[in-house]
């Protein structure tokens, strides 16, 4: 079975084109890790050694149908517990990444089972990401980053990056939620109807419906 650090470089390089097309760069995978890139390089040789990514000298890092399905694997443990911390134990959204982390390696399939049940099935986390299923589907609408949205669009916020806990407060602060409709306006932006001052950054870690 791949070890936690194997799994944690699947993690990312799936996330990587989960809200975009272009495939993970190994300097891009090092900076994601905060891995040295000799590190990085010889971890990535190990992985397609295993037959669980693809990857020639300099170039992007693919998953394998393999790779795939294990990334797929450890996301649904780590977006299931971020979303029981959040539910049952009361944890804000900006909280919950590390502990998932280091969860997500320790606990059973019938504790994950069981959390899943008692959650009732949730389809997305609470940055908005898809939960994956036992069969490893996901689901998602149709999406726009905010950075690229036109003037006048206006959608629901479907996801926002939960890499930058400090962001993730600011956010939540100025009354960022997953489900709030953001109304890009001549002059600002909107948040259910009302004028919003955003933090610096979130232009690129909010997704919209398209």
């Amino acid at each position: 079975m791949p070890s936690p650090a194997f799994d944690d470089y699947l993690k990312t390089v799936y996330s990587h084109t989960e809200w975009q097309d272009a495939p993970i760069t190994p300097s891009q995978l090092a900076a994601a890790l905060a891995i040295a890139p000799s590190s990085v390089t010889e971890m990535v040789k190990k992985l397609a050694a295993a037959g669980l990514v693809s990857h020639v000298p300099y170039g992007a890092v693919r998953l394998t149908d393999a790779g795939r399905d294990r990334a797929l694997h450890m996301l649904r443990r780590h977006r299931l517990i971020e979303t029981w911390l959040v539910r049952e134990f009361g944890y804000a959204w900006h909280e919950v990444h590390d502990e998932a982390e280091v969860l997500e390696h320790t606990i059973s399939d019938r504790l994950l089972e069981g959390i899943d049940q008692r959650l009732g099935r949730p389809r997305f986390d609470p940055h908005g990401d898809a939960i994956p299923d036992a069969e490893g589907r996901v689901e998602r609408e149709p999406f726009v980053l905010l950075a690229e949205a036109a003037v006048g669009h206006s959608g629901r916020v479907l996801r926002v990056n939960d890499r930058d806990p400090e962001l993730l407060q600011a956010l939540e602060d100025a009354g960022i939620a997953v489900g709030h409709e953001l109304t890009v306006a001549d002059g600002g932006m909107q948040l259910d109807g009302s004028p919003v001052e955003l933090p610096d950054g979130a232009l690129d870690v909010i997704w919209l419906t398209a």
